[in-house]
Protein backbone atom coordinates (compact mmCIF):
# COMPACT_ATOMS: atom_id res chain seq x y z
CA UNK A 1 0.00 0.00 0.00
CA UNK A 2 1.54 3.34 -0.76
CA UNK A 3 2.23 6.15 1.69
CA UNK A 4 -0.37 8.97 1.57
CA UNK A 5 1.49 11.31 0.32
CA UNK A 6 2.96 9.26 -2.69
CA UNK A 7 0.80 8.89 -5.10
CA UNK A 8 -2.05 11.29 -4.39
CA UNK A 9 -4.78 9.70 -6.90
CA UNK A 10 -6.89 11.61 -9.65
CA UNK A 11 -9.45 12.89 -7.12
CA UNK A 12 -7.15 15.09 -5.41
CA UNK A 13 -6.31 18.79 -5.72
CA UNK A 14 -2.84 18.68 -6.62
CA UNK A 15 -3.06 16.18 -8.88
CA UNK A 16 -5.81 17.91 -11.16
CA UNK A 17 -4.16 21.17 -11.19
CA UNK A 18 -0.52 19.42 -12.15
CA UNK A 19 -2.53 17.48 -14.64
CA UNK A 20 -4.14 21.00 -16.27
CA UNK A 21 -1.01 22.68 -15.97
CA UNK A 22 0.37 19.85 -18.41
CA UNK A 23 -2.13 20.38 -20.60
CA UNK A 24 -1.46 23.42 -20.93
CA UNK A 25 2.36 23.93 -20.86
CA UNK A 26 3.23 20.59 -23.41
CA UNK A 27 1.42 19.13 -26.21
CA UNK A 28 0.54 15.54 -25.61
CA UNK A 29 -2.82 15.21 -24.69
CA UNK A 30 -4.20 18.25 -27.23
CA UNK A 31 -2.34 16.13 -29.83
CA UNK A 32 -4.05 12.28 -29.24
CA UNK A 33 -7.14 14.56 -28.39
CA UNK A 34 -7.33 16.18 -31.43
CA UNK A 35 -6.28 12.99 -33.81
CA UNK A 36 -9.40 10.95 -31.55
CA UNK A 37 -11.90 13.92 -32.26
CA UNK A 38 -10.80 13.92 -36.44
CA UNK A 39 -11.39 10.24 -36.62
CA UNK A 40 -14.56 10.19 -34.62
CA UNK A 41 -16.00 12.01 -38.03
CA UNK A 42 -17.78 15.20 -35.93
CA UNK A 43 -19.10 17.23 -38.81
CA UNK A 44 -22.70 16.86 -38.32
CA UNK A 45 -22.78 15.54 -34.55
CA UNK A 46 -25.33 16.98 -32.45
CA UNK A 47 -24.12 15.16 -29.47
CA UNK A 48 -20.56 13.73 -28.42
CA UNK A 49 -19.51 12.24 -24.98
CA UNK A 50 -16.19 12.73 -23.53
CA UNK A 51 -15.27 10.08 -21.68
CA UNK A 52 -12.95 9.98 -19.03
CA UNK A 53 -12.77 13.76 -20.29
CA UNK A 54 -10.21 14.66 -16.85
CA UNK A 55 -9.78 18.50 -17.13
CA UNK A 56 -11.31 18.75 -20.72
CA UNK A 57 -8.55 18.40 -23.04
CA UNK A 58 -10.42 15.97 -25.20
CA UNK A 59 -13.47 18.11 -24.53
CA UNK A 60 -11.57 21.36 -26.09
CA UNK A 61 -10.65 19.35 -28.91
CA UNK A 62 -14.12 17.89 -29.81
CA UNK A 63 -15.77 21.32 -29.42
CA UNK A 64 -13.33 22.75 -32.23
CA UNK A 65 -14.53 19.98 -34.67
CA UNK A 66 -17.98 19.96 -33.80
CA UNK A 67 -20.78 22.40 -35.52
CA UNK A 68 -22.07 25.26 -33.55
CA UNK A 69 -25.50 23.05 -32.51
CA UNK A 70 -23.60 20.16 -30.94
CA UNK A 71 -23.96 19.43 -26.90
CA UNK A 72 -20.80 17.90 -25.87
CA UNK A 73 -20.70 16.20 -22.55
CA UNK A 74 -17.55 15.42 -20.47
CA UNK A 75 -17.91 12.52 -17.95
CA UNK A 76 -15.51 11.69 -15.18
CA UNK A 77 -15.55 9.99 -11.84
CA UNK A 78 -12.91 12.40 -10.47
CA UNK A 79 -14.55 15.55 -9.01
CA UNK A 80 -11.09 17.54 -8.72
CA UNK A 81 -10.55 16.66 -12.47
CA UNK A 82 -13.80 18.41 -13.16
CA UNK A 83 -13.70 20.91 -11.06
CA UNK A 84 -10.35 22.18 -12.72
CA UNK A 85 -11.65 21.90 -15.99
CA UNK A 86 -15.20 23.98 -15.24
CA UNK A 87 -13.09 26.78 -14.22
CA UNK A 88 -10.36 26.53 -17.23
CA UNK A 89 -13.19 25.61 -20.21
CA UNK A 90 -16.44 27.58 -19.89
CA UNK A 91 -17.84 26.56 -23.58
CA UNK A 92 -21.88 26.51 -23.16
CA UNK A 93 -21.80 23.88 -25.06
CA UNK A 94 -20.01 22.06 -22.72
CA UNK A 95 -21.82 19.76 -19.57
CA UNK A 96 -19.85 18.50 -17.11
CA UNK A 97 -20.95 14.93 -15.54
CA UNK A 98 -19.36 13.28 -12.24
CA UNK A 99 -19.32 9.65 -12.79
CA UNK A 100 -17.68 6.62 -13.63
CA UNK A 101 -17.19 5.48 -17.33
CA UNK A 102 -19.60 2.39 -16.80
CA UNK A 103 -21.90 4.30 -15.62
CA UNK A 104 -22.15 6.56 -18.99
CA UNK A 105 -25.74 5.25 -19.83
CA UNK A 106 -26.95 6.59 -16.72
CA UNK A 107 -26.46 10.06 -17.49
CA UNK A 108 -26.91 10.23 -21.61
CA UNK A 109 -29.93 12.09 -22.69
CA UNK A 110 -30.44 10.72 -26.01
CA UNK A 111 -28.78 8.85 -28.95
CA UNK A 112 -25.06 9.91 -29.40
CA UNK A 113 -23.05 10.87 -32.62
CA UNK A 114 -19.88 9.79 -30.78
CA UNK A 115 -18.07 8.87 -27.66
CA UNK A 116 -14.98 9.57 -27.73
CA UNK A 117 -12.34 7.90 -24.91
CA UNK A 118 -8.26 9.29 -24.63
CA UNK A 119 -5.93 7.73 -22.52
CA UNK A 120 -7.63 5.85 -20.17
CA UNK A 121 -9.68 3.10 -21.56
CA UNK A 122 -7.65 0.22 -20.13
CA UNK A 123 -8.20 1.69 -16.77
CA UNK A 124 -12.09 1.33 -17.19
CA UNK A 125 -14.20 -1.90 -16.54
CA UNK A 126 -14.00 -2.43 -20.64
CA UNK A 127 -16.72 -5.01 -20.95
CA UNK A 128 -18.93 -2.90 -18.86
CA UNK A 129 -18.13 0.27 -20.53
CA UNK A 130 -18.05 -0.87 -24.26
CA UNK A 131 -21.88 -2.10 -23.26
CA UNK A 132 -22.50 1.14 -22.20
CA UNK A 133 -21.05 2.80 -24.94
CA UNK A 134 -23.43 0.48 -27.22
CA UNK A 135 -26.29 1.87 -25.16
CA UNK A 136 -25.91 5.43 -25.58
CA UNK A 137 -24.49 5.65 -29.38
CA UNK A 138 -27.07 5.77 -32.23
CA UNK A 139 -26.92 3.21 -35.19
CA UNK A 140 -23.90 3.93 -36.78
CA UNK A 141 -22.63 6.02 -34.59
CA UNK A 142 -18.79 5.83 -33.95
CA UNK A 143 -16.82 4.84 -30.40
CA UNK A 144 -12.99 6.19 -31.00
CA UNK A 145 -10.30 5.55 -28.15
CA UNK A 146 -6.54 5.10 -28.17
CA UNK A 147 -4.54 2.75 -26.07
CA UNK A 148 -0.89 3.24 -24.24
CA UNK A 149 1.53 0.68 -27.31
CA UNK A 150 2.45 -1.15 -23.25
CA UNK A 151 -0.78 -2.07 -22.53
CA UNK A 152 -1.81 -2.98 -26.30
CA UNK A 153 1.21 -4.87 -26.76
CA UNK A 154 2.38 -2.20 -30.08
CA UNK A 155 5.32 -0.82 -30.58
CA UNK A 156 5.94 2.35 -33.58
CA UNK A 157 8.72 1.68 -35.18
CA UNK A 158 9.87 5.22 -34.67
CA UNK A 159 9.67 4.05 -30.81
CA UNK A 160 13.09 2.30 -31.55
CA UNK A 161 14.98 4.02 -33.95
CA UNK A 162 14.51 7.41 -31.91
CA UNK A 163 15.88 6.44 -28.56
CA UNK A 164 19.25 6.92 -28.05
CA UNK A 165 20.79 6.33 -24.68
CA UNK A 166 18.57 5.31 -21.59
CA UNK A 167 15.06 5.97 -20.72
CA UNK A 168 14.13 8.57 -18.12
CA UNK A 169 12.47 5.98 -16.69
CA UNK A 170 15.46 3.72 -16.59
CA UNK A 171 17.19 6.28 -15.12
CA UNK A 172 14.98 7.15 -11.93
CA UNK A 173 15.36 3.05 -11.47
CA UNK A 174 19.31 3.75 -11.69
CA UNK A 175 19.17 6.76 -9.27
CA UNK A 176 16.13 5.35 -6.63
CA UNK A 177 18.64 2.40 -6.34
CA UNK A 178 21.53 4.07 -5.97
CA UNK A 179 20.54 6.70 -3.28
CA UNK A 180 17.69 5.10 -1.33
CA UNK A 181 18.45 1.27 -2.10
CA UNK A 182 15.41 0.87 -4.40
CA UNK A 183 15.14 -2.87 -5.83
CA UNK A 184 13.48 -2.88 -8.99
CA UNK A 185 10.24 -5.65 -8.74
CA UNK A 186 10.80 -8.07 -11.35
CA UNK A 187 9.78 -7.39 -14.56
CA UNK A 188 5.86 -7.80 -15.15
CA UNK A 189 5.51 -11.43 -17.15
CA UNK A 190 2.36 -12.27 -19.24
CA UNK A 191 0.68 -10.90 -21.95
CA UNK A 192 -0.66 -7.00 -22.67
CA UNK A 193 -3.36 -5.87 -20.81
CA UNK A 194 -5.54 -5.01 -23.80
CA UNK A 195 -3.89 -5.94 -27.21
CA UNK A 196 -6.31 -4.97 -30.35
CA UNK A 197 -7.80 -8.63 -30.60
CA UNK A 198 -9.29 -8.50 -26.93
CA UNK A 199 -10.48 -5.29 -27.66
CA UNK A 200 -12.09 -6.26 -30.49
CA UNK A 201 -13.79 -9.18 -29.17
CA UNK A 202 -14.91 -7.29 -26.33
CA UNK A 203 -16.31 -4.45 -28.77
CA UNK A 204 -17.92 -7.21 -30.90
CA UNK A 205 -19.95 -8.76 -27.72
CA UNK A 206 -21.36 -5.42 -27.19
CA UNK A 207 -22.80 -5.08 -30.58
CA UNK A 208 -20.02 -2.72 -32.10
CA UNK A 209 -17.53 -3.49 -35.04
CA UNK A 210 -14.16 -1.93 -35.56
CA UNK A 211 -13.96 0.49 -38.37
CA UNK A 212 -10.37 1.22 -38.41
CA UNK A 213 -6.87 0.64 -36.04
CA UNK A 214 -3.50 2.08 -36.44
CA UNK A 215 -0.50 1.91 -34.47
CA UNK A 216 1.11 5.93 -34.06
CA UNK A 217 3.93 7.51 -32.81
CA UNK A 218 3.53 10.44 -30.32
CA UNK A 219 6.67 12.50 -30.34
CA UNK A 220 7.78 14.39 -27.54
CA UNK A 221 11.09 15.55 -26.05
CA UNK A 222 12.61 14.86 -22.46
CA UNK A 223 11.10 17.59 -20.71
CA UNK A 224 7.66 17.07 -21.73
CA UNK A 225 8.79 14.01 -20.23
CA UNK A 226 9.83 15.00 -16.91
CA UNK A 227 6.56 17.22 -16.82
CA UNK A 228 4.62 14.02 -16.95
CA UNK A 229 6.38 12.16 -14.34
CA UNK A 230 6.26 15.02 -11.93
CA UNK A 231 2.22 14.88 -11.79
CA UNK A 232 1.68 12.58 -8.55
CA UNK A 233 -0.26 10.08 -10.21
CA UNK A 234 2.91 9.22 -12.64
CA UNK A 235 5.43 9.68 -10.06
CA UNK A 236 8.04 7.03 -10.08
CA UNK A 237 9.27 4.93 -8.68
CA UNK A 238 6.60 2.95 -7.05
CA UNK A 239 7.18 1.17 -3.68
CA UNK A 240 7.72 3.07 -0.07
CA UNK A 241 8.33 6.94 -1.35
CA UNK A 242 7.14 10.32 -0.62
CA UNK A 243 6.03 12.58 -3.49
CA UNK A 244 9.17 14.75 -2.18
CA UNK A 245 11.34 12.14 -2.42
CA UNK A 246 10.13 10.83 -5.93
CA UNK A 247 10.87 14.64 -6.92
CA UNK A 248 13.86 14.38 -5.83
CA UNK A 249 14.73 10.98 -7.50
CA UNK A 250 12.73 12.93 -11.17
CA UNK A 251 15.38 15.86 -10.10
CA UNK A 252 18.44 14.00 -10.24
CA UNK A 253 17.48 11.76 -13.38
CA UNK A 254 16.82 14.59 -15.70
CA UNK A 255 20.06 16.23 -15.22
CA UNK A 256 21.21 12.71 -17.04
CA UNK A 257 19.25 13.85 -20.08
CA UNK A 258 19.30 16.53 -22.57
CA UNK A 259 16.00 18.47 -22.40
CA UNK A 260 15.20 18.66 -25.81
CA UNK A 261 16.15 15.05 -26.94
CA UNK A 262 13.34 13.46 -28.93
CA UNK A 263 11.30 10.71 -27.39
CA UNK A 264 8.51 8.66 -28.87
CA UNK A 265 5.61 6.81 -27.14
CA UNK A 266 3.17 4.02 -29.49
CA UNK A 267 -0.43 4.14 -29.44
CA UNK A 268 -2.96 2.34 -30.84
CA UNK A 269 -5.77 3.72 -32.06
CA UNK A 270 -8.94 2.53 -32.60
CA UNK A 271 -11.94 3.39 -34.56
CA UNK A 272 -15.55 1.65 -33.91
CA UNK A 273 -18.97 1.70 -35.10
CA UNK A 274 -22.51 0.69 -33.59
CA UNK A 275 -23.91 -1.72 -36.21
CA UNK A 276 -26.87 -0.27 -37.85
CA UNK A 277 -30.27 -1.03 -36.94
CA UNK A 278 -31.54 -4.37 -38.39
CA UNK A 279 -34.51 -3.41 -40.80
Amino acid sequence: MAPPDAVLGWDADTTARAYAAFTRDFPMYRATSRDLARRANLTTSRLVIDLCGGTGATAEAILELAPPQAQVLSLDNAAAMQHVGRHTLTDPRLTWITTPAENLADHVPGPADAVVCNSAIWKTDVPAVFTAVHRVLRPGGRFVFNIGGGFAGVRHRDETSTRNGPSLNTLIHQIAARDYGYTPPPAAEGPPALPLEKATEHLSAAGLSVLDTEVIAQRSTMAEKKAWLSIPVFARPAGEFTHAQRMDILTKAYSLCTPDAPTVTSWLVVVAQRLEAQR
